[in-house]
């Protein structure tokens, strides 16, 4: 009988497994990511047990009864906005984002604000002391009585210190400090991560414990790890901003319990991270009167509509090929709209270099934005500026028409609560609502009839 390997090259990136060494990974495509970790022991039980000793069973779903109240509500109204109503027991959140941008403050005062509330929390870190995080505590003037702090990286005993001290709410700070002693590989590595993750996830599940897992990106933007992590957990979020700058948006990407897309506008102080409860006004704010290459677009993040600037700067290209630069703003979109300008409503850009970008750092990706993007590039090409009460909203076709969008009557209003006076939507999504009394509504059949009226 052939001898049972005991090694086995897992790569660093996606998690494929291989016999033997490979330089490029065969599934991602990677180069130098294949590290040869120990096959882990599979005769270890994998059934459910709670830390009261009952184990997972099937049962009728007219015999189960929820004990605990359906989602628990912190006083960070964004942030349940992207939970999607509220933490939910026995959840598994994953919140990713660059290092520096805010992570771990946003889930200390998170915790902080649940034990207020009555909850039991485990604050469990690898990367800091418990003393520094509570010199962190002191400057955010966070108190509790049930708020315990354990710095610690081994699995095991992170296990035990949960079912003696049953808390409510476990944060992990990070998931890729985390260590199985079962497994033989180092900290961070795929394997690692992956047993960490499903240990945690039987933890929370059993127990109605909802525990949150910080996880750290890569220098492309994603979670760090194998790709299953994203799959195996309820809710991802990312922490997007810059560092630099104030702002900070909490992006739900995955969402069992509520909608995806969702987003949430923090503003980072000295005392913390403060929700921006109008993020339309925050978007505007800065924005220059008579100023071209710019048009304002409501779009939907969610379920929310937020009103966003497009700004472009279109200019003569010295290079024989033109120059094409988005930001915020899908790369694709941008090109298709500017052939359609060119080709519908003769517009001559091919020799004009192009730069767009959605203001404030937010990211925008739904198909009602094309007008936006049409008219800012129109009005740095023709140097005309739209006038500052003016929101468009469309979708553009191929053959220059405007289509219709969703959930127009929601756009409209927040055009109109922050004091718009005119929004260009599609002629088709004129029927079946009340407009509002304060603004006017222009519906556009094609796209030269959107520029010329936008500009007369």
């Amino acid at each position: 009988m052939a001898k049972k390997k005991a090694t086995v090259f897992v790569c660093q990136n996606c998690g494929t497994e291989s016999p033997k060494y490979l330089g490029k990974c065969p599934s991602c495509g990677s180069w130098n990511q294949m590290v040869e970790e120990k096959v882990p022991d599979k005769t270890d039980s994998r059934s459910r047990i709670s830390m009261s000793g009952k184990a997972s069973k099937a049962e009728q779903i007219t015999d189960i009864t929820i004990e605990r109240e359906e989602r628990v509500k912190t006083d960070l109204v964004e942030f349940n906005r992207v939970l999607g109503g509220g933490v939910v027991p026995g959840s598994l959140v994953l919140i990713g984002g660059d290092p520096g941008i805010g992570k771990s403050t946003l889930l200390l005062q998170v915790s902080a604000q649940l034990n207020n509330n009555g909850g039991k929390v485990l604050y469990v870190s690898g990367e800091e002391s418990t003393s520094q995080i509570k010199m962190r505590a002191e400057r955010l003037e966070l108190r509790g009585s049930d708020f315990y702090l354990y710095a610690e990286t081994e699995l095991t005993a992170i296990q035990e210190t949960i079912e003696e001290i049953k808390p409510d709410y476990v944060v992990i700070d990070s998931i890729q400090t985390m260590h199985h002693a079962g497994i033989d590989s180092a900290a961070g590595s795929v394997s690692q991560v992956r047993e960490s993750t499903s240990t945690l996830m039987q933890i929370a599940k059993m127990n109605d414990i909802a525990i949150f897992l910080v996880g750290h990106v890569t220098k492309e933007g994603n979670i760090a790890g194998p790709r299953m992590l994203e799959h195996m957990v309820d809710t991802v979020l990312y922490f997007e901003g810059e560092r630099h700058h104030t702002f900070r948006i909490l992006r739900a990407v995955k969402n069992r319990f509520g909608s995806t897309n969702e987003i949430g506008i923090f503003e980072m102080k000295n005392g913390g991270l403060v929700e921006v409860l109008n993020p339309s006004q925050l978007f505007l704010e800065e924005r220059l009167s008579g100023a071209t290459g710019s048009a304002v677009v409501a779009a939907m993040e969610g379920t929310r509509p937020i009103l966003v600037e497009i700004q472009s700067l279109i200019s003569p290209t010295v290079f024989g090929n033109a120059k094409r630069t988005a930001s915020g703003l899908d790369y694709s979109r941008v090109s298709l709209i500017m052939a359609v300008l060119e080709k519908r409503a003769g517009l001559l850009l091919q020799n004009q270099d192009a730069y767009l970008k959605a203001a404030g750092g937010v990211k925008l990706d739904e198909p009602a934005i094309d007008l936006s993007i049409a008219i800012s590039i129109a009005s740095s090409y023709k140097e005309k500026e739209t006038r500052p009460t003016d929101c468009f909203i469309g979708e553009i076709g191929l053959t220059g028409e405007i289509r219709r969008v969703s959930k127009i009557d929601q756009r409209v209003n927040e055009a109109a609560k922050i004091g718009f006076k005119r929004v260009f939507i599609p002629k088709n999504n004129m029927d079946g609502w009340d407009f509002p009394d304060n603004i006017e509504i222009v519906g556009c059949t094609t796209l030269a009839d959107g520029i010329r009226r936008a500009f007369s």
